[in-house]
């Protein structure tokens, strides 16, 4: 030990690995966030490797990747890890983030995990969209046109950014160059985030399953729950195992196998599962502008989440009534991505705006106010009960 604290980079991974107090009775709710991080290496080294053997040109760029497939020792299993490591991606980081609203892992003093937190998702976003326009195929085509077009509800600026995002006056061979180079640079700005999310953690360490102060109730994290995340990482690379080799095509769509044709507009245009409940907000919403904005009012209230919470218990487990709330707001989000890919109708649009309305209702609303409404329920009980009302639970 005193070997290691001699040695800089070591007395670090030491600090921040082996002997980092975690509190006893973490559950594996807490796995995805190292989970993510593997997810995170895991692309950007498929990536480098699949940068190797793309064109970036609109008349080349489908042919460099069916030639990967086909005639690249492993290639195949290459871009196919790359594309369901995407989905892979996402599905860890949205429990991850879902778990961080459950047990309310944000509130003071750990406001910037969350904020970074946040950052990384939009990140990750605009990574994800991107990186789905370079195979080229008609899904990737038509995406980039629909969504880069919501550009122009930008008051003034909107035709001029529209215009630098295709570099010309449609989607063509400039827009993937430019696209090409920003999906090649924004993991590793990931990466960056990444790492000062974990510093900010560990800076407050991590919250407690409770919902209480257990400071001295802490446990080294290498010793007791290095085999917790490696049992986590196992179940995950199975699951990503049978996504490669079984159903590499169960999370894409059908139409991104044809190559773009500018002249052929798909039936149905659809961007990626885990783009699909903001696609069905923006479908919801008649206007554009508006569509866009809530988008945006989405992200403004996932980062304002510790400034406006009023929670005093940590833990839903004594919030009967936010515990019940939150599963809704996931069942919510889950009908959102759902009506995201089936065909307009009357019916769809509807349920899509009682989705839509339901989500900023618990985001700008119920989850502010909610506990206070909760501890003002226990208080009367306390007083009805006769027993002292002056003792709280400590805060998170």
């Amino acid at each position: 030990m005193r070997f290691i604290n001699k040695l800089g980079p070591l007395k670090v991974l030491n600090n921040h690995l082996s002997v980092y107090p975690t509190p006893i009775n973490l559950s594996y709710a807490y796995n995805f966030g190292s989970l993510a991080g593997v997810v995170l290496a895991s692309q950007i080294v498929t990536g480098i490797l699949l940068a190797m053997h793309y064109v970036g040109h609109v008349d080349l760029a489908f042919n460099s990747v069916v030639h990967l497939m086909n005639d690249v020792p492993s290639g195949m299993i290459l871009r196919y890890a790359h594309a369901n490591g995407a989905s892979l991606f996402f599905i860890v980081v949205y429990i991850h983030i879902l778990r961080g609203i459950y047990y309310s892992s944000g509130n003071q003093p750990r406001e910037a995990v969350w904020i970074t937190g946040v950052v990384i998702l939009l990140v990750m976003v605009l990574t994800a969209f991107i990186g789905y326009v370079l195979p080229w195929g008609q899904m990737s085509f038509w995406g980039a046109t629909v969504i880069t077009s919501l550009a122009t509800v930008i008051p003034v600026v909107g035709k001029t950014i529209l215009s630098f995002l295709w570099g010309g006056f449609s989607v063509d061979n400039p827009t993937l160059n430019r696209f090409y180079s920003l999906h090649y640079t924004l993991p590793f700005v990931l990466a960056g985030l990444s790492i000062f999310h974990i510093a900010a953690l560990h800076q407050y360490g991590s919250t407690n399953p409770l919902g209480v102060n257990t400071s001295t109730s802490t446990i080294p994290f290498g010793s007791y729950f290095a085999s917790k995340d490696l049992l986590g990482l196992l179940i995950m690379l199975f699951v990503f195992a049978c996504l490669v080799f079984f159903y590499p095509e169960a999370l894409g769509h059908p139409d991104n196998l044809i190559p773009a044709n500018p002249y052929s507009t798909p039936q149905h245009i659809v961007p990626e599962w885990y783009f699909l409940w903001f696609y069905a907000i923006l479908r919801s919403i008649p206007n554009k502008a508006m569509g866009v904005i809530c988008i945006l009012l989405a992200f403004v209230a996932l980062i304002a989440m510790p400034f406006i919470s009023t929670m005093h218990i940590g833990s839903p487990k004594f919030r009967v009534l936010s515990e019940r709330l939150f599963f809704f707001f996931v069942a919510d989000i889950a009908l959102l991505t759902y009506i995201g890919q089936t065909e307009i109708a009357d019916t769809t649009i509807f349920v899509g705006q009682v989705c839509t309305v339901f989500l900023f209702l618990y985001l700008v609303v119920v989850y502010p106010f909610l506990s206070t409404f909760e501890s003002y329920l226990y208080l009367n009980a306390v007083n009805l009960a006769g027993h002292p009302t002056g003792a709280r639970s400590q805060v998170s």
